[in-house]
């Protein structure tokens, strides 16, 4: 390795290594410095040895971010990882914003390694709700305002998008999957079908199908992916299908 820094922004996929991209393994591979969450470092155990790792927990992104910089000035290739693509909810836009606003970051070479985002894995393991246009949502109002949060839910309910639910419920946030399904239930026939993906690609995964009508009944927790469809989706046998029209 030269003396230059670089920075590698890598989406490590949903959590199990098979997922992981290629790309992705190989940057991890080459890289002195792995940074990440604690949770998703562990993940990625087995890639990691002889390597320098830092770890931090929830809330702690900007920590991250700057570290990974600071690691980089001192000429070190750097991962710092996210779980899925780190452009979608991940660590990129956080640590981009850091680096315009340091000159002396703005030298160091970047490249964003994508990966396999949690609702694409989590759409493949009940069949193929994604045929048609779709929306992501995160239900997590920590950093956007409830409000827009749910002028979005109702954007996406009133215009018949199938809608993959992040950060569904927590421990402290139980209102909020509570009130989506109620906006939805407004828009949608209350027996469209609903996926509930926990913990998907990884061992403990789990897939409950259910309707609209009693998807806030069901257990859901921030491992959770939340899968509404729209009048185009139905289950036929195990699959979880949104018709595209070829098959009419």
């Amino acid at each position: 390795m030269d003396s230059q820094g670089m920075l590698f922004l890598v989406g490590i996929g949903p959590g199990h290594l098979q997922q992981m991209t290629v790309r992705a393994r190989d940057v991890l591979c080459a890289c002195e410095t792995i940074i990440g969450y604690t949770t998703y470092i562990r993940l990625m155990d087995p890639l990691l040895a002889g390597k320098e790792v830092i770890e931090s927990s929830m809330t702690r992104e900007k920590e991250r971010c700057q570290r990974a910089i600071d690691e980089a000035l001192q000429g070190k290739k750097v991962a710092l990882i996210s779980s899925g693509d780190s452009g979608i909810y991940g660590m990129s836009g956080l640590l981009l914003e850091l680096m315009d606003k340091d000159n002396r970051a703005r030298e160091i070479p970047v490249e964003m390694v994508a990966g396999v985002p949690a609702f694409v894995a989590a759409a493949a393991a009940v069949g193929a709700p994604l045929m048609n246009d779709f929306a992501a949502i995160s239900l997590s109002d920590l950093l956007t305002p409830w409000e827009a949060i749910e002028k979005r839910l109702v954007a996406a309910a009133s215009g018949d998008f199938v809608t993959c639910l992040y950060n569904p419920k927590s421990s402290r946030r139980t209102f909020q999957i509570e009130r989506a399904v109620e906006i939805f239930c407004r828009h949608r026939d209350h027996h469209t079908p609903c996926a509930i993906v926990r913990s998907v690609s990884r061992p403990e995964q789990s897939i409950t199908m259910t309707s609209l009508e009693h998807l806030k009944n069901c257990s859901i927790d921030m491992r959770c992916l939340v899968i509404i469809g729209n009048s185009q989706t139905a289950l036929r046998g195990p699959w979880m299908i949104t018709s595209r029209g070829y098959a009419l």
